[in-house]
């Protein structure tokens, strides 16, 4: 078996205590085949058979996307997602090479999270993203909806007068849990001018969101957005998805901004001002900086990327928060923080 299935097969099985090991294994793998990440180790005069830990790796600006081929395969590239953005704005590009490993992680990381997606009916509010044709989103949750093999699964583009009914249908159908995943301005178009009344007490219902106002709407506080739509909704909480075309892995916040993370990811903050001095969780004080990420799902482009969110730890491992933005980037894993 070629190396790199060798290494994908143990990083959708991954016990998370080989984590370290499996991300030495894999940047070493990149730093040969990466020829951008390759160039960028150069330039920082890193020489990779001197990387013995964690600490040492470095994280390559996630900018890169949007202006260079980040591969570390010369297998073909079946697939492209590409970020969100406005007229003329350069978007970033994640070439994908095995789609069917991004379902299989992303999967993975939903049913360790949240249980079965057979025990799920998916109703998908995502109408700026429906309205392209190469969203990482779309493309998972298309999967998640096959998955559920329910025939109440579905994306809602403006139909939602159509949604609406469908989930007065399934007030009635607590048998199975009901998810409602939308991009977030629409989520508050709906909570404005709907009347979502009928939803009280609906205890199945998990209404969750993906980030996304791209200039649709005033940004908000992470707080006054889940207040508006935990009213609206009659739900307890808000869920958060926080993914972005550049990484293939996903967190997932169960209510109040505090997202756990899958076995395939870790995160760690950097300072702002020094990108390579690193705020290690639980040994320094200062817990508030750059994200950077290691997404191991990133196999076949790179896992090792400097992010502009800005973020701070939580108090359990694998726990984070995100607390703003260094600009108005197009990351979809924002989820509208201002500072």
């Amino acid at each position: 078996m070629p190396i790199t299935e060798e290494l994908k097969d143990k990083i959708v099985s991954l016990n998370p205590h080989h984590f370290e090991d499996l991300s030495l294994e894999v940047f070493r793998l990149q730093a040969r085949q990466n020829a951008i990440y390759q160039q960028y180790l150069s330039h920082l005069a890193i020489k990779p058979e001197q990387v013995h830990s964690l600490e040492q790796i470095p994280y390559l600006p996630i900018e890169f996307f949007k202006s260079h081929r980040i591969l570390s395969t010369s297998a073909t590239v079946k697939t492209t997602f590409a970020s969100s953005g406005t007229t003329g704005q350069i978007t970033s590009q994640h070439l994908v090479t095995d789609p069917d490993f991004y379902d299989a992680v992303s999967e993975r990381i939903f049913e360790a999270f949240y249980g079965p997606l057979q025990d799920f009916h998916i109703l998908a509010l995502l109408p700026s993203y429906l309205e392209r044709s190469n969203s990482s989103l779309v493309h998972m949750v298309r999967h998640f909806i096959a998955k559920t093999q329910s025939d109440y699964s579905g994306f809602y583009l403006h139909n939602t007068d159509e949604l609406l009914e469908r989930l007065s249908v399934l007030r009635q159908k607590p048998e199975k849990k009901v998810l409602l995943i939308g991009v977030t301005f629409a989520l508050l178009d709906l909570a404005e001018t709907a009347d979502l009344s009928f939803l009280e007490g609906m205890n199945h219902l998990i209404v969750m969101e993906t980030g996304g106002m791209k200039g649709r709407r005033e940004e908000l506080l992470r707080e006054q957005l889940h207040e508006i739509l935990t009213q609206a909704f009659h739900v307890p909480v808000i869920h958060s998805e926080y993914g972005m075309t550049e990484l293939l892995s996903q967190g997932y916040s169960f209510g109040e901004g505090l997202f756990h993370l899958p076995a395939s990811m870790k995160i760690t903050l950097r300072d702002v001002n020094d990108p390579f001095h690193l705020y290690q969780p639980g040994r320094q004080t200062r817990s508030t900086g750059g994200i950077n990420i290691i997404d191991l799902a990133n196999i076949d482009s790179c896992s090792f990327l400097e992010t502009k969110d800005l973020g701070s730890y939580g108090r359990e491992l694998q726990t984070f928060r995100v607390l703003g933005r260094f600009d108005n980037s197009d990351l979809r894993g924002c989820n509208l923080m201002v500072l």
